[in-house]
């Protein structure tokens, strides 16, 4: 009989959260699951690790025949862990974060937890997706997305990634009318304007509380916002190289070398 595959599983809004039962719980359905995620909520952490403060892990028995681990540290600690503790010689097959309460479509991907562990994975040279459904709430329906993310993974598993790539895959909330299908696709041109109110506390101390919109600024029908605004799973292909590969002939080329 052919050997499972490993499968680690993490996230970022916590070892507690829906999302990731569900997603443990479609893991199982392929292969030998093990859990290594935050103890507590880890949201817009981006790809921080744990430096001068110490570390702990925890075993937990809360997903059925699962091996499971709560960690202090953040969503990029937790894969580490996993890789040099907790899995000690086995490698992974596949590497998977979520499913995550809220978007990570578009700019969103730096501030990511979810994604920080699927980058991590590929930094270590693992296949690896980051899941997310565009609806925060704590009770998300996720019965329309479940399908897709076997179908992904299993192709995954099957006929791996690129070196160094990891997807961001997100997911519309439940509408109406089913999803229509899967579009591979660009992240899009969009950001946070953010604003900051400033605040006093009981004790009269100044304080900041962000908040913002999100402005989408693209126009094109081959992004990640465009999929998920026409009823579309976006899958997009991520990389940890953040060279602008293209602005190295232009700086060469421009700039006034006698003067360096």
């Amino acid at each position: 009989m052919a050997k499972k595959p490993l499968i680690l599983v993490s996230n970022d809004d916590g070892i507690t959260s829906k999302g990731i039962r569900v997603l443990v719980n479609i893991m199982k359905q392929l292969g030998e699951v093990v859990v290594v995620a935050p103890d507590s909520p880890q949201s817009g952490m981006g790809h921080a690790i744990t430096i001068g403060e110490t570390l702990r892990l925890y075993e937990e028995d809360i997903f059925e025949d699962v091996m499971a681990f709560k960690s202090s540290g953040t969503p990029a600690d937790c894969v580490k862990l996993a890789k040099h503790y907790v899995l000690k010689d086995r490698r992974p097959d596949l590497v998977v974060s979520g499913i995550n309460h809220g978007s990570n479509t578009s700019i969103s991907v730096l501030y990511s937890g979810t994604m920080s562990a699927a980058i991590e994975g590929a930094l270590e040279g693992l296949p690896s997706i980051g899941f997310s459904l565009c609806d925060y709430s704590s009770k998300a329906d996720f019965s329309h997305v479940e399908e897709y993310v076997f179908k992904i993974s299993k192709q995954v598993l099957e006929n791996g990634l690129a070196k160094g790539v990891a997807l961001n895959v997100n997911f519309p909330p439940k509408r109406n009318e089913p999803i229509k299908g899967v579009k591979v696709c660009r992240q899009a041109h969009a950001k946070w304007q953010e604003e900051f109110s400033e605040r006093y506390d009981p004790n009269g101390r100044k304080y900041f509380w962000m908040a913002g919109n999100f402005v989408n600024f693209d126009k094109g029908e081959d992004n990640d916002e465009w999929a998920i605004a026409n009823n579309y799973v976006s899958i997009v292909p991520c990389q940890y190289d953040l060279t602008a590969h293209h602005a190295i002939s232009q700086i060469n080329e421009d700039w006034n070398w006698d003067e360096l």
